[in-house]
């Protein structure tokens, strides 16, 4: 017997800030691992290692398509790593902003203030100057990390890579230098690979997009526990897992909303258990597709172009 609506849809509320562990996470904390120091014992410290008589650090460029859940991942990362943890309200060992619009150096500087908790700044306040004071702020919280979500739309704001690149190599040179990490889509490999001196200060991590036969079982395994959790029977047609994988255009952040959104249609139609109909039913809502071109209804679904999707509707 399904809940109450109300109930139901809280429950829904409650999967959406859910998060889901994968292997992904293992990836990306080796990648930040081996920029941090280690004590006597092997445990890592809240110290960045420095790869230069001056003091310099390294970074992390993370990409992956949009929908992947890469900002979540990195987010859930830092948020529990024990090297970056602090009761001191006045240490902030990580600090992430995401590039704002308009997407300047400038722009993206007062972000970073405004993060941290400081004052108002001009914005008439030179560029360099803003930087000046990022720097100073980070030292000043202690901060480790910092994180630039987006960062390929800064790249895309004609302001010269090499002047941005610059800038932000400030941040990981000298006294208080921070591990810096960015992520963003596929054309920020572009910059990260602009010179051989960019190369070799950036770890270079891939998010893959998954596949139903590498991931049935773990998808499979979470449409079960959130329809648990939802109390709803989970759907029993074959082949979902394989048409939420392609719907999805191969991105895990993308299968988790489609199917948290099945689910908010069971719920809303008041039904015990969940079928494919309501997969369809919330990814045309999503899409704005006619049947035909719906992936969870089509029989030839894999024929589907879903870079073509709204062409000739």
């Amino acid at each position: 017997m399904a809940k109450d609506l109300s109930a139901a849809l809280a429950a829904v509320s409650t999967l959406r800030g859910k998060y889901i562990n994968t292997p992904r996470d293992e990836i990306f904390k080796q990648h930040l691992d081996r920029l941090l120091q280690r004590d006597a014992t092997g445990q890592l410290l809240p110290k960045p290692v420095t790869f230069t008589a001056t003091g310099d650090t390294h970074g992390i460029a993370l990409v992956e398509a949009p929908g992947g859940g890469k900002t979540s991942l990195v987010h859930h990362v830092l948020k529990n790593h024990p090297a970056l943890t602090s009761d001191d309200p006045g240490c902030r060992p990580w600090i992430g902003v995401r590039v704002p619009s308009p997407a300047t150096l400038k722009s993206l500087g007062l972000e970073i203030l405004r993060e941290t908790g400081y004052p108002e700044v001009s914005v008439s306040k030179k560029e360099w100057d803003i930087w000046r004071l990022v720097r100073v702020r980070l030292q000043r919280l202690g901060t480790i990390v910092l994180w630039i979500d987006e960062a390929h739309d800064l790249f895309r704001a004609g302001a010269g890579i090499e002047n941005i690149l610059k800038m932000l190599k400030s941040v990981m040179q000298g006294e208080g230098a921070v591990i810096l990490i960015l992520t963003g889509v596929e054309t920020l490999w572009q910059i990260a690979s602009y010179d051989d001196q960019v190369k070799r200060r950036y770890s270079k991590v891939t998010l893959p997009a998954i596949s139903a036969s590498t991931h049935e079982n773990a998808l499979s395994g979470i449409i079960n526990k959130f329809c648990n959790v939802a109390d709803l029977l989970p759907p029993t047609e074959p082949n979902l897992v394989d048409r939420l994988v392609y719907a999805s255009r191969g991105r895990f952040g993308r299968c988790i909303e489609n199917i948290i959104a099945a689910l908010e249609v069971a719920a809303l139609n008041g039904e015990t258990q969940v079928t494919v109909q309501h997969f369809a039913d919330a990814w045309a809502m999503q899409e704005g597709v006619v049947p035909g071109k719906n992936v969870f209804l089509s029989p030839r679904w894999r024929q589907i172009d879903l870079s073509t999707l709204h062409e000739a509707l």
